[in-house]
This record gives C-alpha cells, sequence and structure tokens, in this order.
C-alpha cells in the first residue's frame, strides 16, 4: 500500500531527531469506529417533522431558538461517542506520539468524541480544535472557564426525551443560566482560548510533515494548517477514503503525498516504518 518513495521519506524522517509532525484528524479517522460524519445521512436530526442538518441544528443561532432541542441531538450524539471504541487508526497516532515523543508530535483533531485521548494520546500534545465531550460552558457566560461535564445523564436515543432532573443538570452551577457544550459550532469562528487557533498554525508553520486523516478540507482552520504548510515548505501526507479539496489541490501542487485507503489500515503502516528507523 505504501510505496517505496514514501517508505524511505519515513525513514529519513523519523531518523532525524530534530524533524517535527503535525498530525490533523477528522470525523474520517472516528467513521471507522462507527461514529457517523455530520455529512452523512446518519448525522441528520428529526424534530417533529423537521430533518434538520447538522449544520442547521448544531448552531449558536438554533441553540438560542431551541436550546432543549439542540441538547436532545447533542446528548444522542454523545452516547454514540461514548458507546464507541478506539479504532487501528486512533491507536497507531497514540504510538506515534509515545514513539516521536512531545518535541516531535502535535496531534491537532477536529473529532470531539476523545477516541484520541482514550487510544492513548496525551491531552498535552493535542489540540482540540473543535472542543470536546468532557465539558460544558455557562451560555450566558458569567465565566469564560469551561467545567466538567455534569454526572446523572442516563444514554440517549434519538427519541428520548431529557428528564426535569437532566435538564437541571444542564444549568450553570454558578448563575443558574443554561450551559452549552464545550464545542465549537457551525455558525462560529474558531480563537486561540478555546480552539487553539494560533498554537495549532505555529506547531503547523514550525513542522517538517503534516498528516492530514479523515477531513475534507471544509473548515476554516484545517484548511489554514493547510496553506501554511504549503507555504512554509512543510511536507503534506493526505489519507482519506476519497477525493477531497485537500487531494484535488495537492494533485495541482504537484508534490506531497496522497495515500487513499482506511486510516485504520495506513496508520498502523506508517508507524511500523517509522519504528525501523527510531
Amino acid at each position: 500500500m505504501i510505496n517505496s518513495e514514501i517508505k524511505a521519506y519515513l525513514h529519513d524522517f523519523a531518523a532525524d531527531d530534530l524533524k517535527k509532525v503535525v498530525v490533523l484528524t477528522g470525523a474520517g479517522i472516528s467513521a471507522e469506529s462507527g461514529i457517523p460524519t455530520f455529512r452523512g445521512p446518519e448525522g441528520y436530526w428529526r424534530s417533529g417533522s423537521v430533518n434538520y442538518k447538522p449544520q442547521e441544528i448544531g448552531t449558536l443561532k438554533m441553540f438560542k431558538q431551541s436550546p432543549k432541542e439542540v441538547w436532545k441531538w447533542f446528548l444522542f450524539r454523545k452516547t454514540v461517542c461514548d458507546n464507541a471504541q478506539p479504532n487501528p487508526g486512533h491507536v497507531a497516532v497514540a504510538q506515534m506520539e509515545k514513539m516521536l515523543g512531545s518535541a516531535r508530535f502535535t496531534l491537532a483533531t477536529q473529532n470531539v468524541d476523545g477516541l484520541h485521548l482514550r487510544a492513548g494520546n496525551t491531552l498535552r500534545n493535542t489540540l482540540l480544535i473543535h472542543g470536546d465531550l468532557t465539558h460544558v460552558r455557562c451560555s450566558r457566560p458569567c465565566r469564560k472557564e469551561p467545567m466538567s461535564f455534569p454526572k446523572g445523564f442516563a444514554p440517549k436515543t434519538r427519541e428520548t426525551d431529557i428528564s426535569d432532573e437532566e435538564w437541571e443538570l444542564l444549568k450553570c452551577p454558578h448563575c443558574g443560566a443554561l450551559t452549552r457544550p464545550h464545542v465549537l459550532w457551525f455558525d462560529e469562528y474558531y480563537n486561540e482560548d478555546y480552539y487553539k487557533y494560533n498554537t495549532a498554525l505555529t506547531r503547523t508553520a514550525n513542522a517538517d510533515l503534516l498528516i492530514i486523516i479523515g477531513t475534507s478540507g471544509a473548515t476554516n482552520l484545517p484548511m489554514s494548517m493547510y496553506n501554511t504548510a504549503l507555504d512554509e515548505d512543510v511536507q503534506i501526507m493526505l489519507i482519506n477514503l476519497d477525493e477531497n479539496l485537500f487531494t484535488r489541490s495537492l494533485e495541482l501542487q504537484g508534490g506531497g503525498f496522497i495515500l487513499m485507503g482506511k486510516s485504520g489500515e495506513i496508520l498502523p503502516e506508517i508507524v511500523s516504518i517509522m519504528r525501523e528507523s527510531i
């Protein structure tokens, strides 16, 4: 699956203690754990007779209009993610961090499912650029800091309502306002405080290799990381099942490496090749 040119590059990269990698992951890597992508049919949410796209219900605008409906959708997604298990792709990324060490490795993930951390990646070297499922924030907000997700919720299906007791748990313990998920919604902008926007771009600019896995380039920061890598002559490796904005752009650029296939099959092979030179 991985040709001799890519193998030679990976050997040279791994053998050089000064070379750094940034790994950027999107929904594709977690789809292999059974988590539906937002852009697939399973990402839709039905309320009454209306089918909502994630880009419609996963917004601050919808949260202000129908907070309970948004929380029902989010709690269902959280149940799906909590029940999922890391796959060989997640495990390989964790092994890569352990093998290369903190000075050489950064993970930036769009996924809020927590599977990278459960597979063994460290929070120290992981940039949660779309937030995470383990925290909430006051929607007022009475303070900036995220709070731990409250305990006491039953698993949710698409049909499960939020009980009165659960609704009370979703209120800010400091001011009583409703909390919101600690995630980047579709109508919000990246920032450094919550989503490590500047850190992600700086780490990319200072890297030698950017590996992009399972993301289409449809959101701002991943595309900015890709463009930063191009501007700074950072080697780019794309791993994806299908062609997308990244693959088409890299083909036009005439450089980089494109690996089409399942990340759960390709990433373990990459780690195995790197390990030969460590």
